[in-house]
């Protein structure tokens, strides 16, 4: 995979990952309630959990690209459309995310790690995000290493931004600028998709 290519998804993985939503509620409240390693706890099984959501949609689209290269053209088509859609959802709603609640909750390490899990493997919209993603990146004659390489960045990281929220941004100046300029942000994140999707039209 091109420097590129590579930078264009870990750019896409980063903005979404840091984007508020129910991931990052739990993460909050698991540690604002708990302590900064219970957070830490949950940040890793909701990184493992999302690792699996893109690991089933690889495989899945591995298989199809070889198979059925049609049928993969126009999903990849309909993908860029996903995602331009998404683009455009998130420009126009910028900023509209809502609060992040950070209600108490009594939790053991295990526990913990049950909320992170749970959150992640409970939220179908990743699977769509990861089968629009993947299908500008999968290739017919992608090697296994570089399958590795995708799934790799996407884990590191959402766990990467999680562990770091729980440790360092709970409560802190950082988090608090992201949630002033979390319109920018989300505008942002919009245009990159939006720019992301006019590439994969286009191209196909």
């Amino acid at each position: 995979m091109d420097i590129t290519t590579w930078l264009s998804l870990v750019t896409i993985c980063i903005m979404g990952a840091i984007s508020p939503g129910p991931s990052l509620a739990v993460i909050l409240r698991v540690t604002l309630s708990q302590s900064p390693l219970h957070g830490a706890v949950a940040a890793l099984t909701h990184g493992f959990g999302i690792g699996l959501w893109a690991l089933f949609t690889m495989q899945g689209l591995a298989l199809l690209v070889t198979e059925h290269p049609k049928a993969f053209y126009i999903l990849s088509v309909a993908g860029g459309l996903y995602l331009a859609w998404l683009g455009i959802k998130s420009i126009r709603y910028a900023g509209q995310g809502g609060e992040i609640d950070t209600e108490v909750i009594k939790s053991s390490y295990w526990e913990s790690a049950r909320h992170g899990l749970l959150i992640a493997l409970m939220n179908p919209k990743a699977g769509l995000f990861f089968l629009a993603l993947f299908s500008q990146f999968i290739q017919a004659d992608m090697s296994a290493y570089i399958k590795l390489e995708l799934w790799a960045t996407v884990v590191l990281i959402d766990s990467g931004w999680y562990i770091l929220v729980a440790l360092l941004l709970a409560g802190g100046p950082v988090l608090s600028w992201l949630r002033r300029h979390m319109a920018w942000v989300d505008r942002a994140m919009g245009c990159l998709l939006i720019a992301l999707a006019l590439k994969v039209i286009i191209g196909s």
